[in-house]
């Protein structure tokens, strides 16, 4: 069994890694699985890619489409005229892809017309914001999938409500996890650390990407002037995304206690994650993380694909409105933070179950189909 493993941005490589680790695990084992890891170029920045496959230890793309740039459209076309020729030159049993990013979508799309089955892992989430593109990203690849691995029991709710049936889905957890389980004996002290004189829970970790905060300069700037007077004398670590950066230097905004850093490879994030007081985001993966490590994290959104964070998580929605921060900010502040738990399955071990099950559903299709052609070459 030959599976395409897809990956374009840096929300994927970090489900991936374990992913490819299993399939390692389970063919020295005996099993019948192999990979082929395709790298679509998506995120094509160093910070963003490269270093991630390095911490990871994720091997060299057996190819790279460089497909990164342009606009949605152009990106998606990109991805999906370069991926069919791979597939075209080696065509696998089936493509797995993971997450929301416009790779996921894209490769899904182009795997199904040429009849070759899709999974998707992280599959059934959803936020009910269609002006995310993640979200239709997510609609579209759930629409047309083959079996559907998921991270929660609402994620197969949501399934079920579009008809998706009970044998396509399988719950396993999260592959995020997996990662983080991983590494946790291994995560990087960042230059900051030191240079900053920075020190365990005493600083908030703050990261903004998307549009609804940071594409108007004047809401950015009430948004970090909200951070600033919620948080006391507590240092503000921001790790500055580049689609960020391009605002904050249009406003020219400074303040002694905001310390503005490049983005952070894997281990050194989660070093700042796991020591932070709290942490203020727009990403729902960093809510998946803070959730298991413990640590308070307010979203900076009016919905969220990940409500376990919320209802079992250290999660609270807090909306895009800078004024409704300061009451969460002051439970920080007073240690009144919901304590929290971990979901169900986020155990570090998703990723052997999702091989586990490929090689059940594909290894015997994969027999067939080469008896098959034994026989017409005998015939």
């Amino acid at each position: 069994m030959l599976v395409t493993i897809v990956a374009g941005a840096r929300p994927n490589f970090m489900k991936i890694s374990p992913i490819i680790r299993a399939i390692k695990a389970a063919k020295a084992a005996g099993k019948d699985v192999e990979y082929r890891l395709v790298h679509t170029g998506q995120h094509y920045d160093k910070k963003m890619s490269h270093d991630f496959f390095e911490q990871l230890g994720i091997p060299e793309p057996d190819v790279n489409l460089e497909a990164g740039g342009g606009s949605q459209a152009e990106q998606t076309a990109g991805i999906m005229v370069k991926f069919e020729k791979e597939l075209q030159q080696h065509r696998p049993d089936l493509i797995l892809v993971v997450g929301d990013v416009t790779s996921t979508m894209a490769c899904t799309i182009t795997a199904k017309k040429l009849c070759i089955d899709a999974v998707h892992v992280e599959a059934g989430i959803r936020s009910g914001d269609m002006t995310m593109p993640e979200e239709i990203n997510r609609i579209v690849t759930d629409s047309i999938t083959d079996h559907f691995f998921t991270t929660s029991e609402v994620a197969n709710e949501n399934l079920r409500k579009n008809g998706v049936a009970e044998s396509a889905i399988h719950f396993v957890g999260n592959t995020m996890i997996d990662t983080l389980y991983q590494h946790l004996d291994h995560l990087k002290q960042p230059e900051c650390w030191a240079s900053e004189n920075l020190e365990v829970k005493s600083y908030y970790l703050v990261t903004l990407h998307r549009p609804a905060n940071v594409d108007d300069p004047a809401n950015l700037k009430r948004l970090l002037d909200s951070i600033i007077s919620g948080t006391g004398n507590s240092k503000i670590l921001f790790p500055v995304h580049p689609r960020t950066r391009k605002i904050l230097e249009g406003l020219n905004y400074q303040h002694e206690r905001l310390i503005q850093i490049d983005p952070q490879g894997y281990l050194e994030f989660i070093f700042l994650v796991k020591n932070a007081k709290a942490v203020i985001t727009d990403s729902g993966g960093i809510t998946e993380e803070a959730t298991v490590l413990g640590i308070p994290c307010m979203t900076l959104r009016d919905s969220t694909e990940r409500p376990e964070t919320i209802t079992i998580g250290t999660n609270e929605l807090v909306g895009t409105d800078p004024r409704k921060l300061a009451p969460y900010l002051e439970k920080v502040r007073t240690n009144q933070w919901k304590k929290g738990g971990i979901p169900e399955l986020w155990d570090g071990k998703t990723s052997e179950r999702i091989v586990n099950i490929l090689v059940k559903l594909y290894s015997n299709t994969v027999e067939n189909t080469k008896q098959a052609k034994v026989m017409a070459t005998v015939s």
